[in-house]
């Protein structure tokens, strides 16, 4: 806990970045959860409410690895202002949504936010080894981490309501003040992205956004967390599809306890994001992603399979809340591993890959629980979700033990620090 208070107390504009982000993503997990709700109250319709997440997946897609080009040529800090205040911007047409005939409105917006969203995903991935010493950037990866559970946490609470009370345009006014106050907060932020390389503001998009492709796919070490990503975002998608139908037909459990094991999901992702934040950096990122995920698809399996023993929907909630510590282990490893072994100038373009790989895989995840839920049944489509985790974990122990060293400048201004990151990812932990 002490590293944690030194931290935030002498990383002001880390503090600010971290502070910004958790009052955007509250507004946008206001709105998440809201929308799908006030989109279901105008149509009725399950398939309506179902293409708002399309709406959100495609532009991802799409979009996610050629705006990585943009923010690996720009101020990543002006890029995450000016992103803030085009997606308050962009909300304005859902004032305008007022019955079942505006509904396309939603879906233009939710494409348009997806898209912008992009930008600011990847500057603020590329902007954090800027703001923190290389010793603490694991930790400030997992406050990053727990930003979202914090986040999902005030949007259960406050979307449902928000949706009851106003409805839509309610929802899109406090996701506007929330990108507003995101936008003043990233504006105190002393600037502190490297210059770009010369001559970058002239090249070919196109060749741009192929170096990025070729060194995520070429790399040994991205190849493998490329590959990570791709796995568990099929079984994150599978996961998202299926946990309300298992909860409904394998626990035998109504809407409320549906409720308290959503709410113990966060709330245990909450914990483990702080307990990450505090002994993460006692160990190496590649034992974090590799152990994490191993146990994290372990307690997966247990909380599916569990059923066939123990006729109750109790036990789902310890499990859920046990796996928040290796969720927030993989997650923080996985990203500073990513940060670090990708030099500045291409840190953009690697996570915007990663990104649009992630809603690839999210999208396959989707479309294999719907197609297979019921003809396989919804144990046997989730099972894959944490086999799929052990797998990934696995295949990063030992894709990564050989890995070649390879060193790059974090990027900060002349800083003298000069990172061996695959040698980090091929040692043991401690």
């Amino acid at each position: 806990m002490r590293r944690l208070y030194r931290l935030l107390a002498t990383h002001r504009d880390y503090r600010l970045l971290l502070s910004a982000g958790l009052i955007s993503l509250a507004g946008d997990w206001t709105m998440r959860v809201g929308l799908s709700y006030a989109v279901y109250a105008l149509t009725g319709s399950t398939l309506a409410a179902a293409a708002t997440l399309l709406a959100s997946l495609l532009p991802q897609l799409v979009f996610a690895s050629a705006a990585g080009v943009y923010v690996d040529r720009w101020d990543r800090r002006r890029t995450m202002v000016l992103a803030n205040l085009l997606l308050a911007a962009g909300l304005l047409p859902l004032l305008a949504v007022h019955d079942r005939h505006d509904v396309w409105l939603v879906y233009l917006v939710t494409a348009g936010q997806s898209i912008l969203s992009q930008f600011f995903v990847a500057a603020e991935a590329a902007l954090v080894p800027h703001l923190v010493p290389p010793e603490d950037l694991l930790t400030a990866n997992a406050l990053n981490g727990q930003n979202r559970d914090v986040a999902r946490l005030i949007g259960a609470a406050t979307g449902g309501l928000a949706a009851a009370w106003g409805g839509i345009a309610l929802l899109a006014v406090v996701d506007i003040v929330s990108f507003a106050l995101a936008a003043g907060l990233l504006l105190l932020i002393r600037p502190a992205t490297a210059a770009r390389p010369a001559g970058a503001a002239h090249r070919n998009v196109l060749r741009e956004w192929a170096d990025g492709a070729r060194l995520a796919t070429t790399d040994p070490t991205l190849r493998v967390l490329l590959l990570f990503v791709g796995v568990t975002g099929v079984g994150e998608a599978i996961m998202g599809t299926l946990l309300a139908p298992f909860v409904r037909d394998v626990l035998h459990a109504d809407a409320a306890a549906y409720g308290v094991i959503v709410a113990v999901q966060a709330a245990g992702g909450l914990a483990g994001g702080l307990a990450a934040a505090a002994v993460g950096h006692r160990f190496r990122p590649r034992p974090l992603i590799g152990y994490g995920a191993l146990a994290f698809g372990v307690l997966d399996l247990v909380l599916f399979l569990y059923p066939l023993i123990v006729d109750a929907w109790w036990p789902a909630t310890l499990v859920m809340a046990a796996a928040g510590l290796p969720g927030a282990l993989t997650l923080a490893g996985l990203v500073t591993l990513f940060q670090t072994h990708t030099d500045d100038a291409h840190r953009g373009r690697v996570f915007g890959a990663a990104n649009a790989l992630e809603a690839a895989a999210m999208l396959a995840g989707a479309l294999t629980a719907g197609l297979l839920g019921e003809r396989l049944g919804i144990v046997a489509v989730l099972v894959t979700q944490g086999a799929g985790y052990c797998a990934a974990g696995a295949l990063v122990l030992l894709l990564l033990r050989r890995t070649p060293a390879r060193a790059y400048r974090d990027g900060r201004d002349g800083d003298r620090s000069v990172l061996a990151v695959a040698g980090d990812a091929g040692a043991g932990a401690g």
